[in-house]
């Protein structure tokens, strides 16, 4: 029973605070500036911790059971990876909020309208915002759309693949650290499940806290929100080609 507990506590507490490194919090802080509602943000950190935790039981499931190791070029890779996907994210921030750019509006995918011959998958004009214009988009179904109403289908896609990148640039340290404490292949893997649990608990708490400045700022200030924005995208480009240097030409990644 006490080894239970042991594993337990330690995998909720750690992976609680695996979700607050600095880089993922700032990806997660790119996509929740664009969903000024409390709903979105714990429903991105959902996400993100869903897309997460599968990464690393899948990556970290195979390291424990077949007993692989990492090579340190592979996990630098992925780190590089995760580097480069903050400064997109940054930049796409940017660009939205400078563009004026918006995501399909989850009420416009939910009214009823011809599909023509172009199936669920299919582009056609419509209004909001003022603005007539028309977007490429799919119809999914009617249940997943209710679920992911409060994001729309693009952020929860975006929310989902950020944290598939991060499982897999964090796997290869969680399942080493599963392994030097952990003799038990079962143990090590119900360690990894509770990690997981822990890290979607942990970012959705930290993305309905992140909401609150913007869903005040959009619904009062909006030059406040605008810089709100403009801030996340600039910090986001701005860590990303930090950690790009520091794991391609400190590391020595880029520079063989």
């Amino acid at each position: 029973m006490d080894s239970v507990l042991w594993v337990i506590g330690l995998g909720l507490l750690l992976g609680i605070q695996h979700a607050t490194d600095p880089d993922h919090v700032l990806a997660v802080a790119t996509i929740v500036s664009r969903e000024p509602r409390f709903s979105s943000g714990v429903l991105i950190g959902a996400l993100w911790g869903l897309g997460h935790t599968v990464t690393l039981a899948t990556a970290g499931g195979a390291i424990i059971l077949l007993n692989l190791t990492v090579p340190l070029v592979v996990a630098r890779s992925l780190e590089l990876a995760v580097a480069l996907m903050l400064v997109g994210l940054g930049a796409v921030r940017l660009f939205a909020t400078f563009r004026g750019m918006s995501h399909i509006p989850p009420e416009h995918l939910s009214v009823r309208h011809a599909h023509g011959h172009g199936g669920a998958f299919h582009s056609h004009l419509h209004s909001h915002g003022g603005v007539t214009h028309k977007h490429p988009h799919l119809h999914p179904s009617k249940r997943l759309l209710a679920a992911l109403r409060p994001v729309g289908v693009g952020q929860a896609i975006r929310s989902l693949t950020v944290g598939l990148v991060h499982g897999l640039a964090g796997s290869a340290a969680a399942a080493l650290l599963v392994l030097s404490t952990i003799q038990t292949p079962a143990w090590a893997l119900a360690y990894l499940g509770v990690f997981g649990a822990g890290t979607i608990l942990g970012m959705m708490a930290i993305t309905a806290a992140l909401a609150a400045p913007f869903v005040v700022s959009a619904r009062r200030f909006a030059r406040v929100n605008q810089a709100l924005g403009i801030g996340t995208g600039l910090v986001s480009v701005g860590v990303g080609l930090f950690l790009i240097f520091q794991v391609g030409f400190v590391g020595g990644l880029l520079a063989r």
